[in-house]
């Protein structure tokens, strides 16, 4: 059938057609509107700089603040004695890097090792493992769920991701143990994830489509987690054939630390037991698994550490734990107190003027510098060169998710006039090549700004705050902030 439109009816049409693209619906963009918008922007003097200096450069090099820069210092009253700078690569590992580094600083003093780094990737390897049969453990357990109920669609976005927070260090390494480097190196994988990463991602999201048919043909519990142990298999192969299979026992080699004489000096051998010695070293051999590894010369007990919150987005003085947030199924979910920033930082400094290491998590992708090393608010001026606002206070940043726990790292060293914190010196793990030879210098207002959380020792903690921990913990879930 043909449809014949009058003149009328086709002018009629015409008028709505030009009035929907003139005017557009409420909240488009109309023609006029655009032409307003348009109209507001003037390329005057300082604009037209701008663009000449930005279309040509990177913009960062433009915003960088020197007057920041030229009054910084990398002076400290407190700093902590710690040897070898990290390097997680393209990984996503920061969390173990600044776990391990925080556990290894004290053992080497204490053990009077000349060195001392774990190894990475042995643990790497377990999380992986682990995180594998989590997220297909939690596909069993919500076999019936629709596939858009959130925290499934949230297992599903991320089945095997790199990051992670201290409590997954603590199951891993209490399961586990530990490992030297150089016992287990790393590999290209572990240095760069991403391949390996994808293949996982998606061996277990068909091994989800596995188990949900299951289901749904009638499987039992027992019967899918038998399938499962088939589907491990094969994550396990996938995780040997990138990292290497993790030893299960290992001869380690060491060169201890000359030790320290009666007045604290470094010991050194004299005239007569070098030339008996010759070129000689001492060399320490030690045979033992992972566990025993961690058990004897480890020695540290994880249940000493506490996790310390600034989360500005709930109530201070409580105890909170985040859902699906551990690795380990039979672990733990992160579970922390939460304080105010001035009590937080007090914490941290009595932590590190006593020479002990505090990790942390922060907001890395804001007012820093890796060529620098430093962290400051206001370290580049976008405001200025743009004429805009993009003010928001530490919970807005959070709950918008502009703030977010990004990075973690360690506390190695403040710098203390008056009482107060000026600025705090911060073990990173990307490497001596970045920053000050791997040492960012983090200005105190940074810190305010952009600092989440601590790991530190309960005996640095006053007694008051530590009662928290005897509340009940309130649930947060998978998508809160702190996640």
């Amino acid at each position: 059938m043909r449809l014949v439109m009058g003149k009328r009816q086709a002018a009629m049409l015409a008028v709505l057609l030009c009035g929907a693209y003139v005017y557009g619906d409420a909240g488009g963009l109309s023609r006029k509107k655009i032409e307003e918008i348009q109209s507001s922007f003037a390329m005057d003097a300082h604009t037209r700089a701008m663009y000449n200096a930005i279309s040509s450069t990177d913009v960062r090099n433009i915003a960088l603040n020197r007057e920041i820069v030229r009054s910084h210092d990398r002076l400290y009253t407190h700093k902590i004695d710690v040897k070898g700078v990290t390097n997680q690569k393209s990984s996503g590992r920061c969390w173990l890097f600044a776990g391990l580094n925080n556990i290894r600083h004290g053992v080497r003093k204490s053990n009077d090792l000349k060195s001392l780094e774990f190894s990475q990737i042995y643990l790497t390897f377990w999380d992986k493992f682990e995180k594998s049969n989590t997220f297909l453990e939690r596909v069993i357990a919500w076999r019936g769920r629709d596939l858009m109920d959130r925290e499934l669609t949230t297992a599903l976005q991320m089945p095997c991701p790199d990051g992670g927070y201290w409590e997954n260090v603590v199951d891993l390494v209490n399961k586990y143990g530990v490992v030297p480097k150089d016992v287990y190196p790393e590999t290209s994988s572990s240095e760069a994830t991403r391949s390996m990463n994808a293949i996982l991602e998606q061996l277990l999201r068909a091994d989800a489509v596995k188990l949900r048919k299951m289901h749904e043909q009638g499987a039992t519990v027992r019967q899918m987690r038998r399938e499962k142990e088939k589907m491990l298999a094969e994550v396990y192969r996938v995780l040997a054939m990138n990292l290497g299979e993790p030893p299960s026992e290992f001869l380690w080699r060491y060169e201890p630390g000359k030790g320290k004489d009666k007045d604290g000096d470094d010991k050194d051998d004299d005239k007569e037991d070098k030339k008996a010695k010759g070129n000689k070293q001492d060399i320490e051999e030690l045979a033992m698994t992972p566990r025993e590894f961690f058990g004897k010369c480890v020695g540290v007990d994880t249940g000493d550490w506490v996790n310390i919150f600034n989360d500005t987005t709930h109530e201070y003085g409580k105890r909170y734990t985040v859902a699906m947030s551990k690795n380990v199924w039979e672990g733990s979910d992160i579970t922390y107190i939460n304080v105010d920033i001035d009590t937080l930082k007090k914490i941290a400094v009595k932590s590190i003027v006593d020479d002990t290491p505090v990790m942390f998590a922060c907001n890395v992708s804001v007012d820093q510098s890796s060529e620098l090393g430093i962290m400051a608010p206001g370290l580049y001026d976008y405001e200025s060169i743009y004429g805009i606002d993009m003010t928001m206070t530490k919970a807005e940043r959070a709950l918008f998710r502009q703030g977010t726990r990004n990075h973690g790292m360690v506390l190695v060293g403040v710098d203390v006039r008056e009482d107060r914190p000026v600025k705090w010196l911060v073990e990173n793990s990307w490497g001596a090549e970045r920053g000050k030879g791997g040492y960012w210098d983090m200005y105190d207002e940074w810190f305010d700004l952009h600092v989440y959380n601590i790991i530190v020792r309960k005996e640095y903690v006053p007694k008051k705050v530590l009662k928290i921990l005897e509340q009940e913990p309130i649930a947060l879930p998978a998508w809160d902030p702190m996640q």
